[in-house]
């Protein structure tokens, strides 16, 4: 819930791009263990870019759908929206959902799910438990286009 207050208070202040970065679940763990990370955009387009950043960085990256037909697992009958399905089924992919309706459409976003944060033995260039997972990838994204380039790929 704060980090979906958090993306309503940034699309506030209308910026070119949003990027966010935490751990949904377990379930990108589950899905591409410790070694690549769960990334999701609101653009089809942030998937190659995403992917080529973190193949360059050593940040492995792999992006999940965000159909909007994932939204019927959401529907609550006492609130507005669900965060999550009670069938345990998919919970990065609707964790990503959940926090899309906090973002405005008109506005790239990203969400890199932490799951690499941390691998024992280390990852890529880094030989410690702890990773920093995001930091190069970010970088990358970043050195490839200006966030106000990015908004322009992402629009494309």
């Amino acid at each position: 819930m704060v980090l979906a207050d958090t993306l309503a208070l940034a699309a506030r202040e209308k910026p070119s791009v949003i990027i966010d970065y935490a751990t949904l679940t377990g379930a990108c763990v589950a899905a591409l263990t410790e070694r690549y990370s769960g990334v999701f955009s609101n653009r089809r387009a942030a998937n190659a870019l995403l992917h080529d950043a973190g193949a360059a960085s050593g940040e492995r990256v792999w992006p999940f759908p965000m159909d909007v037909d994932y939204d019927e697992l959401l529907k609550s009958d006492v609130a507005d929206i669900k965060q999550c399905s009670v069938e345990n089924a998919g919970d990065h992919i609707l964790g990503a959902r959940f926090l899309s309706h906090f973002v405005p459409t008109t506005i790239p976003w990203m969400h890199v799910d932490l799951s690499a944060g941390q691998h024992k033995g280390g990852l890529a260039h880094i030989p410690t438990e702890i990773t920093g997972f995001g930091v190069r990838l970010t970088l990358e994204l970043l050195r490839a286009a200006a966030p106000d380039e990015l908004a322009r790929r992402l629009a494309a």
